[in-house]
């Protein structure tokens, strides 16, 4: 009996150790590495522990990401990249053709993930981006904007199931994208929170690639955190309700551009449920509007939070984005947050803030300039109660967080935590022409806070 048993160990045994080549077979050609999982731990990758925010978003500091993908699957990344934005040069490369979509949907691929000598598994990673990625690729320039997520592949690798980097699963390394100060990314959604605004966590970091010839510096990126990840878990006391990152006409709610498939939910999507935008969508352009001003506002104070929207309004006009509602049909959420049932407008995307802007400039404060193609902004300001709580946001937010003094101080201290990775970002990964031109954005940045200032302090007197 005994022999029987030691003859079943054995092909037991066998059995293990086939399942566990055929395993590493299946490793070998998806990353081109075979991991061994052994700086696996509970607090760094697992699910059962809150997101660490003072690891991953610590702030004064700069963070550094190694990320390793093999040379294949690099290749099938730039072939997707070239497909999807028609440039057969590639990045870096010759070419400069036609884009034919700004609807990506970028292939993810696997890449090991170091971090504070910690290595992640089998991460997925994909380029994101609308125009910075059009734009830095059509320029050869290889410093691309990437989204990660640590279980992407979970699948591929049930050992590592929900995957977490100290309780995140989803972050995104944004380039600073026609940014020299390196800065405006986080500065930007740092102002809006500060202001008692919902917005994504911020902080600097350093990133290195190795695609198969060892360790490339790509430069200052800035770490952002996911709206629909842990934003909403962080800042919300239940993040159940719909989130919307409406992009195209729809997006800007004017007259005849309601569309669904606009209206990208990123999460319940499996409800189909698009009622709380539309009803939004259908009070802002009722007939109440003219004929029965105090209806029209009630019921839209019943779908929408008006006062957040406005506030958000008062700071993204000060400070100047002009990459957003206004402007450009993207670079928001809306949020339908369970506590009150109102849509709550979240910012995104705040690498054009901070400057004058482009696309025929900012808005100016008075906003007297945007039409009725942009009736958040024109149908409330055209109430003077609302223009009036607009105006006082705008006083608000020059008087408790745009402080001249206080910002020049922010921008110095992030000059000199900077000053010495910008100086280092290489020809080909970068925004930055020369080390003056960092110098000179950061300057600009502190000329801009007080000339902001005083076009508050002229607008409200």
């Amino acid at each position: 009996m005994k022999r029987y048993i030691a003859l079943y160990s054995i092909i037991s045994l066998l059995m293990i150790v086939n399942i566990s080549c055929r395993k590493t077979d299946i490793t070998t050609e998806i990353t081109g590495e075979i991991s061994d999982y052994s700086d696996w731990s509970e607090i760094t990758h697992s699910n059962s522990v809150d997101p660490d925010y003072s690891v991953v978003f610590k702030q004064n500091t700069v963070l550094r990401f190694d990320i390793v993908i093999n040379n294949s699957n690099w290749s099938i990344m730039q072939s997707d990249l070239d497909d999807q934005l028609g440039n057969s040069g590639g990045p870096g490369g010759p070419g400069g053709g036609g884009l034919v979509s700004s609807d990506y949907d970028l292939v993810w691929i696997p890449c090991s993930f170091t971090f504070n000598n910690t290595e992640w598994y089998n991460v997925g990673i994909r380029y994101k981006g609308n125009s910075s990625l059009q734009s830095a690729y059509q320029s050869g320039n290889n410093k691309l904007s990437f989204k990660l997520d640590f279980d992407e592949f979970e699948d591929d690798y049930p050992e590592l199931e929900n995957q977490r980097f100290y309780g995140f699963k989803q972050l995104n390394l944004n380039n600073n994208f026609d940014d020299a100060s390196l800065m405006r990314e986080k500065v930007g959604a740092d102002l809006f929170r500060s202001f008692g605004l919902v917005s994504a966590q911020t902080t600097f970091c350093i990133v290195y690639i190795d695609y198969g010839s060892g360790p490339q510096y790509f430069g200052v990126y800035t770490l952002v955190e996911e709206v629909d990840d842990t934003v909403l878990e962080s800042q919300f006391s239940n993040d159940e309700g719909n989130l919307y990152k409406p992009d195209g006409d729809a997006a800007s709610f004017a007259s005849g551009t309601f569309d669904e498939s606009e209206m990208e939910k990123k999460n319940n999507e499996s409800e189909n449920d698009y009622s709380d935008v539309e009803s939004l969508y259908n009070i802002l352009n009722s007939s109440d509007r003219t004929t029965n001003i105090e209806q029209w506002k009630t019921n839209l104070s019943s779908v929408f939070n008006v006062d957040g929207y406005l506030k958000w309004l008062a700071a993204n006009t000060v400070m100047q984005n002009w990459d957003t509602y206004g402007k450009m049909t993207h670079n928001y959420y809306l949020y339908n947050n369970p506590d009150n049932n109102l849509l709550t407008w979240i910012p995104w995307d705040n690498n054009e803030a901070l400057q004058n802007g482009k696309m025929g400039n900012a808005l100016s404060l008075s906003l007297s300039e945007v039409g009725n193609d942009w009736p958040l902004i024109r149908y409330l300001m055209d109430v003077d109660e609302y223009e009036q709580i607009y105006k006082d946001y705008t006083l608000q937010f020059i008087n408790e967080v745009f402080i001249p003094s206080d910002m020049i101080t922010t921008y110095e201290g992030y000059y000199q935590l900077l000053k010495e990775y910008a100086y280092a970002e290489e020809s080909g990964y970068t925004f930055i022409n020369n080390d003056s031109d960092f110098d000179q954005a950061v300057e600009a940045l502190k000329t801009h806070v007080q000339s902001r200032n005083n076009a508050v302090l002229s607008y409200v007197n």
